[in-house]
């Protein structure tokens, strides 16, 4: 909704670029199958305790018109990972962390959507090597004080997860 999560997301990418073929895409243009990948990371912001959902993702939408702060282009008429995580393949076999960005307040007042998105994956049997959230410092952002220097540092000790469960 307004880049904050894209910008974790791109800089977990730049991260893992040194050792995988990284593929940053949304989540309503991401593929179901994931078969042959070594690691699939899915991160998305956390609205109303839990991942966002097309009714959360226009509330977002309106209280940031309110508040003047631009709203990504698309972002509420596009589906997200509530939508995309159902269709996703069965995940045997395949390593996956999850992420998200949550309002700068203990887990159990904000929720988390990392949490709900690894319990996804995991249901769907993937390997879960890494769950993260990082914080901004309102609802709109902006990211809180080193927090993508914190993604990076998460991205960085991702493939040590994989390769100890390999």
């Amino acid at each position: 909704m307004y880049g904050n999560t894209q910008r974790v997301a791109e800089a977990v990418a730049a991260e893992l670029r040194d050792r995988y073929d990284v593929e940053l895409v949304a989540a309503h243009e991401a593929p179901t199958d994931v078969r042959g990948i070594d690691l699939l990371v899915v991160g998305g912001p956390t609205h109303v305790h839990g991942m966002t959902s097309s009714r959360s993702r226009q509330a977002a939408a309106t209280t940031g018109e309110q508040h003047r702060v631009p709203v990504e282009a698309g972002a509420t008429a596009a589906g997200g990972l509530r939508e995309w995580l159902p269709d996703l393949d069965d995940g045997a076999g395949v390593r996956a962390a999850a992420f998200d960005t949550r309002i700068d307040k203990p887990s159990w007042l904000t929720g988390s959507a990392a949490r709900r998105i690894a319990r996804r994956l995991r249901s769907r049997r993937f390997d879960v090597v890494g769950v993260a959230s990082f914080v901004v410092a309102d609802s709109e952002g902006p990211l809180g004080d080193g927090e993508l220097d914190r993604a990076r540092a998460w991205a960085a000790a991702l493939p040590s997860s994989v390769e100890a469960n390999v």
